[in-house]
């Protein structure tokens, strides 16, 4: 028979069926059993009367724990006295596909009932949540969302090494492997390779694809792997066409998320997406270091940076003034940021980070392209150019002005759905302390 899942069910009235799912409650009354199966999709009632043709059916249903999955077959009927979704499922025969154990180690049913730690250690029963399901529903439409922007608007898709023979970003912590008896690393970043499309002609590109950082963070939205979505784009005249592609290409796949869960991510995480047709403002970060002084009356102890809760103070400063979730900030001092960001007269950079309801979720620049000035900024950044040739050959033959940017989607999707921690906004989490599942 063919699979049917159970948001499908409208369709099957008064017929004959086949159900496969998870035993979700089961209500065991004097004359009537009642089950409720759940499939992932949604949920539908079974009711089973207490009588001698449904001994056997009886029976099964009496000694099962919740959670097991069975197979059903049956009459579905419409019933608008059946307050989950108007409809019953009449069963002739039960087949149980597999027991689960009586009693589970955490409540699936209760979030809050058990440390996140130890949720994360049964993260597959965790991930049972029907708020879990949207979730990662709505975490897959994001990013095909995105990917459907870049394919409409002429981007190649690229896919770079994960294996790299050094760090793609200066100050920051590798994984370093073994390579046949060479020490290489995991990838931190695709941004060497991206740029060499860039000198290879391709015009735009994007990835989306993991990124490994060696970083020994415990904070609510570091990850030491993350799933990176990456855009490069060549023959630009100023930074502003970055921040204008990227404002451009959020709010396209936002605006999908919103447009088909908006109001089921209402009902079950109790939020709003954010309002895309509010343009995203723009400070420079001179601006913005005036503006958290004058304004949020915080002076912070990073003077080429910031620290989280200024990051925090200016998205609330453009939601005031603004009504908007993001802040972009541009032009940080060069001794924030690589080597390869291109630099104005003045010595600040063409850089950007994108904020989002108080979390950097973005750093964008244009790019050095010519190779001079990059060997230079190297040496400024106390590089030795030799180790980096490689690189720099790619700006030997002639390259086009480029720039780009990434964002690491499960920092986005946490912000997106005022979550408080990237643990919850990841499918299996990799920290400096967890290892497992």
């Amino acid at each position: 028979m063919k699979k049917i899942y159970f948001n499908e069910l409208e369709n099957y009235f008064e017929k004959e069926v086949e159900l496969q799912g998870f035993v979700d409650n089961i209500r065991d009354l004097q004359y009537v059993q009642f089950v409720i199966l759940r499939d992932g999709t949604d949920k539908v009632q079974v009711t089973i009367e207490k009588n001698e043709e449904n001994a056997s059916l009886v029976e099964t249903i009496s000694n099962l724990p919740l959670e097991s999955t069975v197979k059903m077959q049956g009459l579905l009927k419409e019933s608008p006295k059946v307050k989950l979704r108007g409809m019953e499922f009449l069963p002739t025969s039960i087949e149980v596909l597999s027991r689960s154990k009586e009693e589970l180690p955490i409540d699936i049913k209760k979030k809050d009932a058990a440390l996140r730690e130890t949720r994360l250690d049964y993260r597959f029963l965790d991930l049972r949540r029907e708020d879990n399901h949207l979730f990662f529903q709505c975490e897959t439409l994001f990013e095909h969302a995105l990917r459907e922007y870049c394919i409409k608007h002429g981007f190649m898709e690229i896919h770079t090494p994960k294996i790299a023979a050094g760090a793609a970003e200066s100050g920051a912590e590798v994984f370093k492997i073994d390579y046949f008896g060479e020490e290489a690393c995991l990838s931190q970043s695709p941004q060497f390779y991206k740029q060499m499309a860039m000198a290879a002609g391709f015009n735009k590109v994007f990835e989306i694809g993991p990124a490994f950082r060696a970083e020994n963070s415990h904070t609510s939205y570091h990850a030491t792997e993350i799933n990176m979505a990456d855009i490069e784009i060549s023959w630009i005249s100023s930074l502003d066409e970055v921040m204008d592609m990227e404002e451009a290409w959020l709010k396209y796949a936002i605006s999908k998320v919103n447009e088909t869960y908006g109001e089921k991510i209402k009902e079950l995480f109790g939020v709003e997406l954010v309002d895309t047709t509010i343009a995203i403002p723009r400070v420079t970060f001179e601006e913005a270091k005036e503006i958290l002084k004058e304004k949020c009356h915080f002076v912070g102890e990073r003077a080429e940076d910031f620290e989280r809760q200024e990051e925090k103070l200016l998205c609330e400063y453009a939601k005031k003034e603004y009504g908007s979730d993001f802040i972009f900030v541009t032009n940080f001092p060069f001794a924030a940021r690589p080597f390869y960001h291109m630099l104005e007269e003045n010595g600040v950079t063409k850089s950007y980070d994108l904020l989002f309801r108080g979390v950097e979720i973005t750093t964008g620049a244009q790019r050095e392209h010519r190779v001079d000035k990059l060997i230079d900024q190297m040496k400024e950044k106390q590089i030795d150019p030799a180790s980096l040739e490689f690189y720099s050959d790619f700006f030997r033959y002639g390259c086009p002005p480029h720039g780009g940017f990434a964002i690491g989607i499960a920092r986005v999707m946490m912000q997106l759905f005022e979550i408080d921690n990237i643990r919850e906004a990841t499918f299996i989490y990799r920290g400096p302390t967890r290892l497992k599942p």
